[in-house]
């Protein structure tokens, strides 16, 4: 990579440039003076280079290398000369040669780093990497993760060329629709008292696209929300989004499983894929057997139904929730069951704070026996029946909850993954198990608004039999009863997971409008709604769409897992905090008064305006404020700092409850 600065990389000199002389520039990563000689480790993002400077060879390079320090950025001529027997380095590629230095320039110096560059076990306090993030990524980790996304992102291009897709930009500038969660809000300067919204997906675009005809599209979309940064969602966060036409299901699934398979292995082909195909789960089935709708099977513990033994137990608890027709789940642990009275206590609040009343608890002895708070209540025959419908053996401990129906799986389910990381039960973490979680329900029922939401997004079409269960019982969409059998409808939805993580989802669309509009009304919508928010493209399908489907694999949180990272801010270049700070750049930062102006706001920054906003029948979401003034008031904009706390100055609204990907995840899709 020769350039007017260097000959080669830091990481190119091998044996077979002995003898050449070369330049090489970068960072001195470290300096270690023996007086006659000076050995600098020279670093750039190729790799490190070890530069002798011996003072009888150079003495103007040996003055230069008295003065520089590490991060100083330099310019070395020499020549490449092999090591000396014994002092070979084989952690480094170019660790068989050294270059024997005969000039120095100091192109940039540097003041001592707040925290070490070249001590890759340096524990460092996460907001001193992110204020000082040029830094951070010099370290060889954080350079090696971004690369990783870098080769992710170039697999996924190439994949998709190959199988006839089309890459497709779509606009940053565009409507706010309700899709889950809050809109950033653009005000418009040319048009006084109007906004647009930054897109939380391209979801109604890329359809739009199957309407003119593109077949296959993808691209890496750029998408916003407005929510709290986590491990594993932020504000903003880049998707695979890709729509196909003509297809099934089936096709959908199987083309995303093929592309999968080859990006992964282009990025990661020392990280086996523990199972092809990929395993497939219904909703209903990842829930029942692994408490998850994005189920980790690399360790066993799965949950079984105690209906059978449970029922008719004289125990107040089991029966109290059969009679709400909830549901009894229990798991069987491994070697847990001389667990002491405070783990069972640790256990036991872990449980609640995951949405339990309590935790039953059974330790099955050595010799087969069982034990139990509550054997007196069950009595020795059910309770060894519950530890037999569980599977457990000798030495397991037996863990039961009782709950309403979905609830109860999902408490046991997080205990599982909890319990399954504290005894390291995932043997080999190099494995990348891939799964399909699909046939989710079509809606869920919003208690605070009374009416039914989508599980996903509202386009998703339905199972082709449950059509006809897309009514209420009244027989009034306005009149919506938990109990209408729309509540029975299965989605064609697909969710892509990875060791315990959603990457993405996706389903097959309702192409045809009159069954769109129907779905729609369903969830409170009236027509002039639907086409104020969506209007587009339902006049879009006016004039022909084919059926199609597709998904949306958020790039943040497939990066992290394939650099087998728990936290997406460590294949981030430059990620906000959880506050949404950026303590690099200092953003967001104050509001200029002057700016205001210019976007047409007549109210002051931080002027509350007249019209309140108002809430969107039927999904929980907010109406975006139309008005610059209302924008202002909304977000508490001002000429100084606020004192108010982001969630105390955005507007209310509904949090992402699943439709979709979550950020990071990918978008509605």
């Amino acid at each position: 990579m020769r350039t007017a600065f260097r000959d080669l990389t830091c990481g190119d000199p091998r044996p077979e440039h002995v003898g050449r002389q070369v330049v090489l520039s970068g960072w001195v990563h470290r300096r270690r003076d023996l007086g006659q000689l000076i050995f600098l480790d020279l670093r750039d993002r190729y790799g490190i280079s070890q530069v002798v400077v011996d003072a009888k060879e150079s003495p103007q390079a040996h003055g230069v290398a008295s003065g520089v320090r590490s991060e100083f950025v330099v310019q070395i001529r020499g020549t490449v000369a092999i090591r000396l027997p014994g002092t070979e380095n084989a952690r480094l590629a170019t660790g068989e040669v050294e270059l024997r230095a005969n000039g120095i320039e100091v192109l940039s110096e540097a003041k001592t780093p707040p925290f070490p560059i070249n001590d890759p076990d340096a524990a460092i306090d996460e907001p001193l990497r992110l204020k000082y993030r040029y830094l951070d990524l010099r370290r060889e980790q954080m350079r090696d993760r971004i690369l990783l996304r870098s080769r992710l992102l170039r697999a996924i291009s190439e994949v998709h060329h190959e199988h006839g897709f089309v890459e497709v930009e779509t606009p940053l500038l565009i409507k706010s629709t309700p899709e889950g969660a809050r809109d950033f809000i653009v005000p418009s300067r040319l048009q006084p008292g109007n906004v647009y919204a930054l897109p939380q997906s391209p979801q109604q675009l890329k359809q739009i696209l199957m309407v003119a005809g593109i077949d296959r599209y993808f691209q890496i979309a750029h998408c916003m929300r407005d929510e709290d940064m986590r491990a594993d969602r932020g504000p903003e966060f880049s998707q695979l989004d890709l729509e196909m036409s003509f297809v099934s299901q089936e096709d959908v699934m199987a083309f995303v499983e093929t592309m999968v398979i080859e990006v992964s292995g282009k990025v990661v082909p020392e990280r086996p894929i523990r199972e092809i195909p990929f395993p497939r789960f219904t909703f209903r089935e990842a829930i029942d057997r692994f408490g998850s709708d994005k189920p980790d099977v690399r360790f066993g513990m799965e949950l079984h139904d105690l209906a059978a033994v449970a029922t008719g137990s004289g125990f107040r608890v089991f029966e109290e929730t059969f009679a709400a027709d909830g549901r009894v789940v229990g798991m069987a642990v491994p070697g847990m069951g001389g667990t002491s009275r405070s783990q069972i206590d640790e256990l036991t609040q872990l449980a609640k704070r995951a949405g339990a009343k309590g935790l039953v608890h059974l330790s099955v002895e050595a010799d087969g026996s069982v034990s139990s708070p509550i054997a007196r209540f069950l009595g020795d025959d059910r309770t060894r029946a519950i530890a037999g419908e569980v599977g457990a053996g000798p030495g397991a401990l037996v863990l039961v909850v009782a709950d309403r129906d979905i609830h109860a799986q999902e408490v046991l389910g997080h205990l599982r993954v909890a319990i399954a990381d504290r005894l390291q039960l995932v043997t080999d973490r190099s494995e990348l198990s891939y799964t399909w979680v699909y046939r989710f329900p079509m809606y869920q029922w919003d208690d605070e608004s009374r009416r039914w939401d989508a599980t996903h997004n509202p386009f998703s079409g339905v199972v082709p039999e449950d059509e006809e269960l897309l009514v209420t019982t009244s027989g009034d969409p306005a009149r919506p009863d938990p109990a209408d059998p729309a509540g029975r409808a299965l989605a064609l939805q697909h969710d892509i997971t990875l060791n315990g993580w959603e990457l993405g989802g996706g389903s097959i669309r309702i192409h045809r409008r009159e069954l769109l509009e129907r779905s729609f009304a369903l969830m409170g919508h009236s027509l002039e709604g639907m086409y104020d928010k969506f209007g587009a493209l339902l006049r879009a399908f006016d004039y022909g769409a084919p059926p199609h489907g597709g998904i949306a694999i958020g790039i943040e949180r497939w990066a992290a897992r394939l650099a087998q990272q728990t936290n997406i801010r460590e294949v981030t270049a430059f990620p906000k905090t959880g506050a949404g700070s950026d303590l690099m750049l200092e953003a967001p930062s104050p509001s200029i008064r002057a700016s205001w102006r210019n976007w047409g706001s007549s109210a002051r920054p931080g002027q509350r305006p007249a019209a309140e906003p108002r809430r969107f029948r039927g999904t929980g979401q907010v109406e975006p404020c139309y008005s610059a003034s209302a924008w202002a008031w909304a977000y508490g904009a001002s000429e100084g700092p606020s004192s108010a706390t982001s969630s105390e100055r955005s507007p209310a609204g509904a949090p992402h409850s699943g439709g979709g990907p979550p950020a990071g995840a990918g978008g509605p899709s």
